[in-house]
């Protein structure tokens, strides 16, 4: 089984799956992410001026896109499921950033609009995925709750354990 049919199992409700993911700083705030499949290209990571020189996306827009193209795969899933065909999707995710109180950027609120051209006939079987299909999406639900993430440097003593917020 591959690795997509394992993480489409563990999302089905089938045994979790861990992945793990690499990455090398290239130079400055350039880093270089390996996935764990070697048919994925890298992908280059960096952040906006005055830091980094923005030779690729930064972690919240990565964040962003993962939120919009699970949202948009959960849709086209429950659609096929229910015989809807749908035209071209398309979706625009807007992420707001804000301070917060003590003065440290964070994303304040993402808002996903899908377009998925639904045909005026297929409206009605459509119905049944507007109240489920965010309930499969495995990122958007796992963000929303928050989640636990364990921190280790290597030649500082103990990991550091965040959790919700």
């Amino acid at each position: 089984m591959n690795l997509q049919n394992q993480e489409t199992k563990a999302a089905a409700g089938g045994e979790g799956r861990e992945f793990t993911i690499e990455m090398d700083r290239v130079e400055g705030y350039a880093f270089r992410v390996r996935f764990d499949n070697a048919g994925f290209p890298p992908l280059e990571m960096d952040e906006p001026a005055p830091l980094g020189k923005e030779s690729g996306p930064n972690a919240s827009r990565v964040l962003a896109a993962a939120i919009g193209n699970c949202l948009s795969a959960s849709l086209l899933f429950c659609a096929q499921k229910s015989h809807v065909e749908l035209g071209p999707i398309q979706t625009k995710i807007t992420v707001e950033t804000a301070r917060d109180d003590r003065g440290r950027w964070r994303i304040a609120q993402v808002r996903v609009e899908i377009d998925p051209r639904i045909a005026e006939g297929e409206k009605s079987k459509a119905e049944r995925c507007r109240g489920l299909f965010e309930d499969y999406c495995v990122v958007t639900q796992s963000v929303r709750r928050g989640i636990p993430v364990e921190v280790s440097v290597k030649g500082f003593e103990n990991p550091r354990g965040s959790g919700k917020g």
